[in-house]
């Protein structure tokens, strides 16, 4: 059944937010879409600047734009300083993601003295171990298994078939999506006599307030100590995790990144896709990553990094050493006029 679609008016959709509204302040809207989609009825935003030769002929009702670009738009405008953030507020309100209702489904299985909060919603096939806390507005999606001596705090929610091992302790407001599995045994192997020995990982994972962690990662439990992910960090789909890690807090962390055991990430961090990080490995606050980074040192001072040759430099020597290998075929041949030159005023000289 089609559900009828909401409208709100620009007063409605700014209400507390830093922004104001050049044109009708009632315009109603009843989505969001893109500049270049420019649908009617509709919000758009502007911060690329790839984007801004759309902003005078979209037909979107209305632009969330700076005032440097207000001159420009021919249409109702939300004007402010940072249009990307208000997008995230005004957008949230077309958000229609299914509510989950509290209750427990029927095929969910719960373990003995568990302390679930009544307003909890558990999805079905959801196994709940043993000694687990669930607190209020938590949700558990189909099929997640949350197990023994684990606790979740408030309005945090795990999608469908999320898998926690026992001991995993995560804070309020954190959403782990589909597929993740955290605290699972780190790779801890010794070699005696030829042969590999499993090391008992005996530590667990801490995930505080307000982490959100895409599809199918994997966050490894600690050897001795902890694994853990501090305020506010964001994971994206496909990371792993080795035991012993330690994210900072808001550090972002984009998709197919592998972080070694016993590495420290920093905080306000931004770590580019693909990237690889070796283990034991300290990595300071305010650091960027570029994407396909290979980091087998650990960096103290803020600042962009890449892989280089030689292993990893700035983001500035990497350019500087790309422009050069671009260079390199004119450069040989360089030499070798240089070469044959001092070859022939040698042999002047000796005749």
């Amino acid at each position: 059944m089609k559900q009828e679609r909401k409208q709100y008016t620009l007063v409605d959709l700014t209400k507390g937010l830093e922004a104001t509204i050049q044109g009708d302040p009632h315009c109603l809207i009843e989505g969001v879409c893109t500049i270049q989609e420019g649908l009617p009825q509709h919000i758009a935003f502007l911060m690329n600047p790839l984007y801004k030769k759309y902003l005078s002929a979209t037909n979107a009702s209305a632009v969330i734009i700076t005032s440097e670009d207000a001159h420009e738009c021919q249409t109702n405008a939300v004007i402010c300083r940072d249009p990307y953030y208000i997008y995230t507020q005004i957008a949230a309100f077309f958000d229609d993601k299914p509510k989950r209702l509290p209750g427990i489904h029927e095929s969910a299985v719960i373990g003995d003295h568990c302390h679930i909060d009544p307003s909890v919603s558990i999805g079905a096939n959801a196994v709940i171990g043993d000694d687990v806390t669930l607190a209020a507005h938590v949700v558990i999606g189909p099929g997640c298994v949350v197990s023994e001596h684990s606790e979740i705090g408030e309005n945090s929610r795990l999608e469908a078939n999320v898998t926690l091992y026992h001991k995993v302790l995560i804070g309020k407001n954190v959403l782990i999506a589909s597929g993740t599995v955290v605290g699972s045994d780190g790779f801890g192997i010794a070699k005696h006599k030829g042969v590999w020995h499993k090391v008992p990982q005996l530590g667990g994972v801490i995930i505080e307030d307000d982490v959100e962690i895409g599809a199918n990662c994997s966050i490894d439990r600690g050897a001795i100590n902890d694994t853990v992910i501090e305020q506010g960090a964001k994971l994206d789909n496909l990371i792993q995790l080795g035991h012993n890690v330690r994210i900072g807090k808001h550090t972002a962390i984009a998709g197919c990144v592998g972080v070694s055991g016993s590495t420290t990430i920093g905080s306000n961090c931004l770590i580019g896709g693909q990237s690889g990080f070796a283990g034991h490995l300290t990595i300071t606050d305010n650091v960027v990553i570029t994407g396909g980074t290979e980091v087998t040192k650990s960096i103290r001072d803020p600042g962009i990094y890449s892989s280089g040759v030689g292993g990893l430099v700035t983001n500035r020597e990497r350019r500087k050493n790309t422009a050069r290998l671009h260079r390199l075929d004119h450069l040989v041949e360089r030499v070798k006029t240089l070469e044959r030159a001092l070859s022939e005023l040698t042999e002047r000289k000796t005749t």
